[in-house]
């Protein structure tokens, strides 16, 4: 495989995951309590502990995103 396929491949897993946190955000911020009512049913959480649970999980996804995908596309343009 060259560099230039992975540096696509990188590119396109780091604009797809980023579409992600942005829908997930949305979600949180626009139909907060509808998600809350959904997770409420297989989930037994406080307001608090759903807002914290939602923070943490995009803050690690969006620091996975970073090391895993734009941190290595950043190098390989480094590298060319």
């Amino acid at each position: 495989m060259s560099i230039e396929k992975i540096r696509q491949v990188l590119h396109w897993c780091t604009i797809i995951n980023y579409i992600w946190i942005i829908v997930w955000f949305l979600l949180v911020v626009l139909a907060r309590q509808w998600v809350y009512r959904v997770w409420g049913k297989w989930f037994h959480l406080s307001t608090e502990q759903f807002d914290r649970l939602n923070f943490t999980g995009m803050m690690l996804y969006k620091i996975g995103v970073l090391l895993f995908n734009l941190v290595p596309l950043i190098a390989l343009y480094i590298v060319k």
